[in-house]
């Protein structure tokens, strides 16, 4: 039997934002307003990742809820800027097993393409950070551009600022099967990069974890996460009969994705809401992974991690 990651043990399914902004950087809210408001609304964990600078501090007298330290670096690619860039957040542990000061705050920069911006993610890894490449349409940076960075552990799939304000695909899982076809172990992020209020809670991840630091970090590192626009994923495994499994909170349809296209979509001709599927695989030589999503009646998503093969 193979089960997702997210799924094998009894920790609890910690909600969180790995992707916003204050008024530390652009964003329009005060740090303390955007912890209140994702404790509001029920999340466990959050990274306040303003552009280039650092933080560790919960701002919020009495808050209850685990800041993950952390920043988004970015550079423009010359001549091209600043509609053509590479963007990736950055998580750490906390002190003293992290080296980055509280509002440490890093330049401005251009780079001429993702290998010189790999020198500064190599900086990153050798200082302890989890990384994620953030939204890749606003960035104007098709798979092409990117797939040769090394050492993200995540892409974002979904950034609420960048649909709400921008209109792009609100679905980025087409540039993620690119990756993965290509051998790449990449995880699946859906965040909000929220820059006022409206922006926030929409987009989170799931994660299979106790609520500290160092576990969600760990957790997110081995992909035992789901994300989520909505709907809820409650287990993903592929029994020894190569048949693959699907429990779920009451939705529309679940697709089954093998490559850079649907292997299946199923949903209940009735009309009936879907809560759980099966789906019997062909040969798995076929196909290096299986993720899957599952989609409700307002067309909101929730992403598997991929099942590899090997």
């Amino acid at each position: 039997m193979l089960r997702q990651s997210a799924f094998c043990t009894d920790r609890p399914m910690l909600k969180g934002a790995l992707h916003c902004h204050t008024t530390r950087s652009d964003g329009k809210t005060t740090p303390e307003e955007t912890i209140a408001q994702h404790e509001q609304m029920g999340y466990d964990f959050l990274a306040l990742t303003d552009h280039r600078i650092y933080n560790y501090k919960n701002y919020l007298p009495g808050s209850k809820l685990t800041i993950i330290p952390g920043m988004e670096m970015d550079r423009h690619i010359a001549p091209q800027h600043p509609i053509h860039c590479f963007h990736s957040v950055w998580l750490g542990r906390e002190k003293p097993h992290n080296p980055f000061e509280q509002d440490q705050t890093f330049e401005r920069g251009e780079v001429a393409d993702q290998h010189e911006f790999q020198k500064l993610q190599d900086m990153g890894h050798e200082n302890g950070q989890l990384t994620f490449y953030c939204h890749p349409q606003w960035s104007g940076t098709y798979t092409r551009e990117f797939d040769q960075l090394k050492g993200n552990f995540a892409m974002e799939l979904w950034n609420s600022g960048c649909v709400l304000e921008y209109g792009d695909d609100a679905n980025n899982g087409w540039i993620w099967d690119e990756l993965l076809r290509q051998g790449q172990r990449i995880w699946g992020v859906a965040v909000d990069d929220g820059h006022s209020a409206v922006q926030h809670g929409l987009g989170w991840v799931r994660v299979n974890a106790e609520n500290n630091v160092d576990s969600i970090l760990e957790a997110l590192k081995n992909g035992a996460f789901y994300s989520s626009t909505g709907p809820e994923i409650y287990d993903f495994w592929i029994d020894d009969d190569r048949q693959a499994h699907v429990k779920c909170s009451p939705c529309a349809s679940v697709r089954f994705f093998c490559s850079e296209r649907v292997l299946r979509r199923q949903f209940n001709e009735d009309g009936a809401p879907v809560t759980e599927m099966t789906l019997f695989l062909p040969v798995p030589e076929y196909f290096p992974y299986l993720r899957v999503e599952v989609t409700d009646q307002q067309g909101r998503v929730a992403w598997s991690n991929p099942i590899f093969f090997d």
